[in-house]
């Protein structure tokens, strides 16, 4: 089974993109499954289920997204296995640009949004820079010189990683992505396996409840 984990700040189009890649894989007839990670509240795994494709939703609550992924990733691969899963393709809530889902040995993409600005690539950090693949979404409605600068960014951030650029609505770029995930290793099982890079510290007072303001009321991992 492959997985593939995809990530991205929120609303770069991410979901719409993994709608896209099913429709044209299963094409192939290959059996896909969806793990869709959020905070506090989604929808999309209903989106998933109309067009009959297995999915997991799990929502973190009060912990930090990526703690949350990286607890339950073994568990979820497990579950495609034993589901006879083709491809498994992991979706994180992508909440913080400090954000690393990505697994050595595991295809990872990035969803980037065009229009989130010419420096986003700078400040999303290690969900960019360890991806193997950027997608960069609504490239369509900006110039041509727009979406070059953009992708100098990228590479200034990724230097080896591959851009594409994609429609999410009409699905345009989604074959050369499709073509892309090839490039995936199968894997057996997740255990043992590594991060690329290291989760962000989620270890201090406010992280276990605390709601005062004020050094008498800070410990743990605190940074001045």
């Amino acid at each position: 089974m492959k997985l593939i984990t995809v990530s991205g700040p929120p609303s770069s189009g991410k979901t719409s993109v993994i709608l896209k890649m099913i429709e044209n894989l299963k094409a192939t007839g290959l059996n896909i499954g969806v793990l869709k990670f959020d905070c506090l509240y989604t929808y999309d795994d209903v989106l998933y289920e109309k067009i009959k494709i297995p999915v997991k939703m799990g929502l973190s609550g009060n912990l930090c997204p990526d703690h949350f992924f990286v607890t339950n990733i073994e568990e979820c691969v497990n579950w495609g296995i034993e589901t006879g899963l083709d491809i498994l393709i992991s979706e994180s809530a992508g909440l913080c640009n400090r954000c690393s889902p990505h697994i050595k040995g595991v295809l990872a993409l990035c969803v980037i949004d065009n229009l989130s600005g010419v420096d986003t690539p700078k400040k999303i950090g290690p969900m960019l820079k360890f991806a193997d693949i950027v997608v960069v979404t609504k490239g369509d409605i900006v110039s041509q010189a727009e979406r070059e600068v953009f992708s100098f960014k990228i590479r200034q951030a990724n230097p080896k990683v591959k851009i594409i650029f994609v429609n999410g609505i009409t699905g345009q770029g989604i074959f050369s992505l499709c073509r892309n995930l090839n490039s995936g290793l199968s894997i057996k099982e997740i255990t043992n396996s590594r991060l690329r890079f290291t989760m962000p510290s989620a270890v201090c007072s406010y992280c276990l409840g605390e709601t005062r303001i004020g050094n008498n009321y800070q410990s743990g991992y605190v940074k001045k």
